[in-house]
């Protein structure tokens, strides 16, 4: 009787514990889960970043007639945390790209196309009427690179990250900064008492 009582003392525990709710959430509500780095943090630096660029007289009149060729350079992460820095490029890149004012060289990929023009030309398999041509390319005229900066303090109770993300369009011809932009972000959690 009691190794019965325990049993079903057990499968009870077991079922009470180990019900797991998975639901879908809009990613664009405001992530409050920790003070570090995270999804609303991502997309407040870049909207403000497209906004600060597509809005600075400057830029504006660049692109009145036409569309200039960017990269964007690796996004270096200074702070003590893991912040995956190209997806704030990413995001950068993909709104400017929509906004019909860019058009971006992707060098990421530099390694995958050259391999694939070798092939085209070397290969013997495809049409040469149809195969690219090296030395296509168009080149850029500015670059896009920045720095995502922390400072996180505690102080018992409470602790305090402060983040400074900074962007810089460079024209590579001058070597001119052509523009450039910062947004802070402070987030600071206190628990109580208890922890609460």
């Amino acid at each position: 009787m009691a190794r019965t009582a325990i049993l079903i003392l057990l499968a009870a525990t077991l079922t009470l514990t180990g019900c797991t709710r998975v639901q879908y959430g809009d990613p664009t509500d405001v992530e409050t889960v920790t003070v570090d780095f995270g999804s609303t943090d991502l997309q407040m630096i870049a909207n403000a970043m497209v906004d600060d660029m597509l809005t600075f007289p400057p830029v504006r009149e660049m692109t009145r007639e036409r569309r200039p060729v960017l990269f964007v350079d690796r996004v270096q992460n200074r702070t003590s945390e893991h912040v995956d820095t190209e997806s704030i490029t990413d995001s950068i890149r993909t709104k400017l790209i929509q906004s019909g004012k860019f058009r971006f060289v992707d060098m990421t990929s530099v390694d995958r196309v050259r391999d694939q023009l070798e092939y085209q030309r070397d290969s013997g398999m495809v049409d040469p009427d149809t195969a690219r041509e090296m030395g296509r390319h168009i080149g850029s005229e500015f670059m896009l690179y920045g720095a995502l900066t922390g400072i996180a303090k505690r102080d018992g109770s409470t602790r305090d990250n402060y983040y400074k993300f900074t962007l810089n369009m460079l024209n590579l011809e001058t070597g001119i900064i052509e523009w450039a932009s910062e947004k802070e972000i402070r987030k600071t959690r206190s628990r109580g008492l208890f922890g609460l």
